[in-house]
């Protein structure tokens, strides 16, 4: 058996054994508590049933890739354990803002007992949610972070966090000689590319790795090839690609016709093609938030606001980096949709 059948075999395993948790009940999960005005690990526990057949409506960025369909299958698989109603929009993409407020405005003319917001952009979804807010209709905030708006509970990654962690990884794997990287953080306005930037930028500053140039884009694999294309062309001493998982994914196949095997691939976040590369050795790592989990937990945050239960106001994800050495550890089931689910949008 190579190196390369014994990971397969590991993650195949891991899969199968998440299936349980993945599909029906799953217990508790870890947590970043900030209800106290600072961070405090906790747990977050599933809401055992529920007491009324309430409506949820969900509206996210788009359903273009593996990330966002993880996150599809924990709101729908959750919604079906907890015997609740589930509508879920999707925009078409990060340029769509004005179609995500109208998602929004259609959520709340349907009557649905609870709004489930994963924000192409905070600030132009604000003015909708304070005045929802006013008029007591229950909201939580998702994946995409939501700062300033009234919500009633939330949950997403810190996305400075994740790029100072996957900085600080590319930092150690590229060692004392350090080298130059293209950072791809995703596409810019949309709050999260900027922060993973910043984040970034934060790890490589006392370090001996020199960022030759930022190309924000739209979170694409097409976008992100012409982008690395170009990378590719102007610098010829590059040592490494950083940047969202459509970016990688793009990378692994411009590296390779370009012929440069010496080019490190770090991921800031994660889809299932970037599970197959790790395996595959075409990517180093990548910084998990757990796309599934979010999903579920969104879910069940509503409906124990529904049902008068004290929720937290604000949780993230803490969030972990993924390599060879570290895969058979994690409960994939937590992280990515099974193979084969495809994106769902209504739970009856």
């Amino acid at each position: 058996m190579t190196i390369r059948d014994f990971f397969t075999s590991v993650i195949v395993s891991a899969l199968l054994a998440g299936a349980a948790h993945a599909e029906g009940a799953w217990s508790s999960f870890p947590v970043y508590n900030f209800d106290s005005g600072s961070a405090v690990e906790s747990s977050i526990e599933p809401v055992a049933s529920s007491t009324h057949k309430w409506q949820l409506c969900a509206i996210l960025p788009h359903m273009k890739d593996g990330y966002w369909i993880s996150v599809d299958y924990g709101l729908v698989d959750e919604a079906r354990r907890l015997g609740v109603e589930l509508s879920i929009l999707q925009a078409g993409g990060y340029s769509e803002l004005v179609k995500q407020v109208s998602q929004y405005d259609d959520c709340v003319a349907s009557g649905a007992d609870a709004v489930l917001i994963a924000p192409i952009s905070e600030s132009g979804l604000e003015k909708k949610i304070r005045e929802s807010a006013k008029n007591g209709l229950v909201q939580i905030g998702f994946v995409n972070p939501i700062h300033t708006s009234p919500t009633t509970s939330k949950i997403f990654v810190d996305y400075a966090t994740k790029g100072r962690q996957t900085g600080a990884y590319l930092v150690e794997n590229l060692g004392d000689a350090g080298g130059n990287v293209v950072a791809l953080p995703g596409p810019q306005g949309s709050g999260w590319a900027e922060a993973y930037m910043d984040g970034f930028r934060e790890a490589l500053e006392d370090s001996n790795v020199k960022i030759v140039a930022e190309k924000f884009g739209p979170a694409g694999v097409a976008e992100s090839l012409t982008l690395i294309e170009d990378s590719l062309q102007s610098f010829d001493d590059l040592n490494a690609i950083w940047g969202g998982a459509p970016a990688a994914e793009a990378a692994i196949g411009a590296v390779e016709e370009a012929g440069l095997s010496n080019i490190i691939i770090v991921a800031s976040y994660e889809n299932q093609t970037m599970v197959d590369s790790l395996v595959a050795g075409e990517v180093t790592a990548f910084g998990s938030e757990f796309p599934v989990m979010q999903g579920r937990i969104a879910v069940n945050l509503a409906v124990a606001a529904l049902q008068g239960e004290e929720v937290p106001s604000y949780l993230e994800v803490i969030p972990q980096m993924v390599t060879v050495d570290n895969v058979e550890n994690i409960d994939l089931a937590t992280v990515l949709a099974p193979k084969g689910f495809q994106p769902e949008f209504s739970v009856e």
